[in-house]
């Protein structure tokens, strides 16, 4: 058995899209609102669990660039859970070493939600434990949009020509720059597409979907999906072969 094969893939970063709670909310008679309160607990819950899997890094879609189409009410309910949530964590944030960052539009948000979040952000600066990453008002097609602009801005300044572009140039433009790409991405509700999230950025990541709804996707649910991952063989686009005759060169030269 090659060192490639006995070796279980590392998790250092986990992306989650939270679908479902307002089916959740539905199935059981209760306003969408309900469905959110309880998906922003099942976040807490997910976050703690993190913290004993020793994840570094997790991103959660928390709002798309297309949620702002909703109603009007629910949007503002989905804004007032956010400044709550920052409030009602931000003690245990600074106790366990969670550092929060935010990608997506923030233009969009309003005056009070960009306060928390940059106090929120600026406080927890020093976390070293896990960094909580939440797509807000974010959209992959949008953020890969705004990065050519700043590409292209750098090209007309004549920081960089056209030809000299690549994808690490590319990546430092992206919101998530400075973040690993993901290892694992988890989508809840039983949808089976990544609806816009993290384009780029889960180019290798492995997927799993689950059936259940996000309120209802606790500790044993994100540890059956880790255990799912673990199974897995990554090869980034090489053969089997490859990979194991990059094992045999690694131990030889150890």
């Amino acid at each position: 058995m090659t060192k490639f094969e006995n070796q279980l893939p590392v998790l250092h970063h986990l992306a989650i899209i939270m679908d479902g709670n307002g089916r959740w909310a539905k199935e059981r008679g209760l306003p969408r609102v309900a469905g959110h309160q309880q998906g922003v607990k099942t976040l807490v819950e997910t976050v703690e669990e993190c913290l004993e899997q020793r994840i570094g890094f997790l991103t959660v879609f928390a709002f798309s660039s297309e949620n702002w189409g909703r109603p009007q009410p629910e949007v503002e309910t989905l804004m007032g859970l956010l400044v709550e949530f920052l409030a009602a964590q931000r003690t245990k944030m600074l106790e366990r070493g969670i550092r929060l960052k935010v990608i997506g539009d923030l233009e969009r948000l309003s005056a009070q939600v960009k306060q928390s979040l940059q106090q929120a952000i600026r406080e927890t600066d020093a976390g070293d434990t896990l960094t909580l990453t939440l797509a807000l008002s974010y959209g992959g097609r949008d953020e890969i949009v705004r990065a050519a602009r700043r590409i292209a801005c750098r090209v007309t300044a004549g920081e960089i020509t056209a030809a000299e572009i690549n994808a690490s140039d590319f990546e430092k433009s992206l919101d998530t720059y400075g973040l690993p790409d993901p290892d694992l991405l988890i989508r809840t509700s039983g949808e089976l597409r990544i609806s816009n999230f993290l384009l780029w950025q889960l180019a290798y990541a492995e997927l799993y979907f689950v059936d259940v709804y996000w309120p209802d996707f606790g500790p044993i649910e994100l540890r059956a999906a880790l255990e799912s991952y673990r199974q897995r063989r990554r090869r980034f686009g090489l053969t089997a072969e490859q990979m194991t005759q990059e094992d045999v060169l690694s131990n030889n030269a150890s």
